[in-house]
């Protein structure tokens, strides 16, 4: 198996060109980024292979990053395909050059020279038009080697050996031999950190938050890449910021921002556009030069299989994603969804809770399945049951007289809810009272005095009901309960209307 290292350079000098190829990013790219990092590249990077290292350098061009790929070639799908893939989301993190070759020190020569590809042809011919400044232990007998009229790295490795090893040292041998494929790449391979901790110089200083996500997307690619080396995601990360050193006295350091998701994952788009929602309610108090990303122990993530046909389903967002992007946009209380509660009593029935799905330890039990009533259910129930007029044969009168189909249908329960607790979410126990007192079949507690045991603030929500299916010649069918409200006198109430 062919050896197959890719070298980064996340700094490269603007006369770094080559005439044999384009250099790896262009400057006006580049100049648009925020500069690079081999710490965050290698986080990133790490999803790729665990064969990874630094490599120091004192030149202008910095350190490198060398990825050995050869047995991750096939994982992503072939040599081309992790080449683009490389190249794609390199160029998204302001990686300035990136090359492929056998040896490591051969991708760094050629990166440096803004050559990509050095994989076609055999190494020697790929090395011996490279300048002196390509390898670092050359580089630094440049002088010496121009006054004996080399001026290439194919120069250089033309000299006799023993004579150039006294004259200079053995490391320029080593390293020729190294990047020829004579001697094997050595390098202290990075681990993998257990805590995601990056932090992001940004190239100018940012006054509004929603400007902020164009760095944290650099921090939030280098995350998804540290969660796929372990094939993991995360719940929660946070997100903070450092204001500027001339920044107002009564301003503090900086701020943060933490963001939760409704399951584990490590979609870059979605975790993208959910912080750009909450970073949407952000209003910075001084402006922003640096970002920090945290995120702590992962969860494991099941992975999803690929398909040999193309899948159109699996593009878009999933209902989850978007009902929680909606909630970071609007807030939990405004985006709710109905839960059935197994109770006979019509408005106690659905109970409105956050759209968010719960954890399966405390998720609320739905209604079990139920013998279908005897009566036809309403498309629209009212908010409070309305009282009705009677007529002196004490029938219900509603824009005239109504006929009654079908009933009566008896409802009796909720002599068991007193506490407000039970209240549905939509329904505070200050609102409800307005139609509890609305509805006469509800009883009213007892005076403090009569009931000392009971708290003053409870309330009883029993219900003793006769529904009907009674007929309007304005309003249609409508669903109709007779009550008593006391023990010599009665009332007619409208609670829903049909479709």
């Amino acid at each position: 198996m062919t050896p197959i290292w890719a070298a980064l350079l996340p700094h490269l000098p603007r006369s770094a060109t080559s005439a044999h190829a384009p250099p790896a990013c262009s400057t006006e790219t580049a100049s648009a980024l925020p500069s690079a990092n081999v710490p965050g590249l290698a986080l990133w990077a790490q999803q790729f292979t665990p064969r990874l290292a630094c490599v120091p350098s004192d030149s202008v061009f910095g350190d490198a990053l060398v990825l050995e790929l050869s047995a991750s070639e096939r994982l992503f799908g072939g040599r081309q395909q992790l080449a683009r893939r490389l190249l794609r989301e390199s160029r998204q993190l302001g990686v300035q050059a990136i090359s492929w070759a056998p040896t490591s020190l051969a991708a760094i020569a050629l990166a440096r020279c803004g050559i990509r590809h050095g994989m076609g042809q055999p190494l020697p011919q790929v090395l011996a038009p490279l300048p002196l400044q390509a390898i670092d232990a050359v580089a630094r007998h440049a002088e010496l080697l121009s006054q004996l009229g080399c001026q290439s790295l194919g120069a250089v490795h033309a000299l006799p050996r023993g004579a150039l090893a006294r004259r200079m040292d053995t490391g320029i041998l080593s390293a020729l031999d190294q990047a020829h494929g004579l001697l094997p790449d050595r390098y202290p391979w990075i681990n993998l950190p257990a805590r995601f901790d990056a932090r992001l110089e940004l190239p100018m200083r940012i006054d509004q938050a929603d400007a902020l996500m164009h760095g944290a997307r650099h921090l939030l690619l280098q995350l998804c890449g540290w969660l796929a080396a372990q094939r993991a995601g995360v719940r929660s990360f946070r997100l903070g910021w450092c204001h500027d050193a001339m920044r107002s006295r009564h301003v503090g350091d900086g701020g943060e921002l933490t963001v939760h998701t409704a399951s584990t994952t490590r979609d870059l788009q979605h975790l993208c556009r959910l912080l750009q929602e909450h970073l949407a309610h952000v209003q910075l108090q001084a402006p922003v030069g640096e970002l920090r990303l945290h995120a702590d122990a992962p969860e494991a993530l099941q992975e999803r299989s690929a398909s040999l046909l193309p899948d159109k389903t699996a593009d878009g967002e999933s209902l989850e994603q978007v009902l929680e992007r909606i909630t970071a946009r609007l807030g939990a209380d405004l985006v709710q969804r109905p839960l059935l509660r197994p109770d006979h009593r019509p408005e106690w029935q659905v109970q409105w809770l956050p759209a968010q799905p719960a954890q399966p330890a405390s998720k609320a039990k739905a209604a079990p399945p139920s013998a279908l009533p005897p009566l036809p259910q309403p498309s629209f129930l009212l908010p409070a049951p309305l009282q009705l007029l009677q007529d002196k044969q004490s029938r219900p009168l509603y824009h005239g007289p109504l006929q009654l189909l079908l009933g009566p249908q008896r409802i009796e329960g909720g002599w068991w809810h007193r506490s407000p607790g039970f209240l549905p979410v939509a329904a505070p126990a200050t609102e409800a009272a307005p139609s509890d007192a609305a509805d006469p079949s509800i009883d009213t507690p007892a005076p403090a005095s009569a009931q000392d045991s009971a708290p003053s603030e409870q309330t009883a929500h029993t219900a003793l009901r006769d529904y009907w299916v009674a007929h309007s010649a304005h309003a249609g069918l409508l669903w109709i309960f007779h009550t008593r409200l006391s023990a010599h006198s009665s009332a007619w109430f409208l609670h829903g209307r049909f479709a």
